[in-house]
């Protein structure tokens, strides 16, 4: 599992944390604000909050977050 880290989008600093197969936990502010999981190498899912299940809408910031993370893996290597 991958050590917390963190993005930045515009002004907007998120701290995410690696739940395991493909799965993140972000913040924002300090507080939980989202969960997501990888769905293809360009799309993300954000989870349920109460079910964790995926939902299957469209989220840009959800994208671009999950685009960050995936650059960020990539610089670890």
């Amino acid at each position: 599992m991958t050590e917390p880290f963190d993005i930045e989008l515009g002004a907007i600093t998120y701290s995410v944390f690696s739940e395991g197969e493909d799965i993140y936990a972000i913040f924002k502010n300090g507080l939980e604000y989202v969960k997501i999981q990888k769905d293809t190498e360009l799309h993300w899912l954000k989870l349920d909050p109460i079910t964790e299940m995926p939902l299957f809408d469209n989220n840009e910031e959800v994208n671009l977050i999950g685009r960050e993370i995936e650059a960020y893996k990539e610089e670890e290597e």
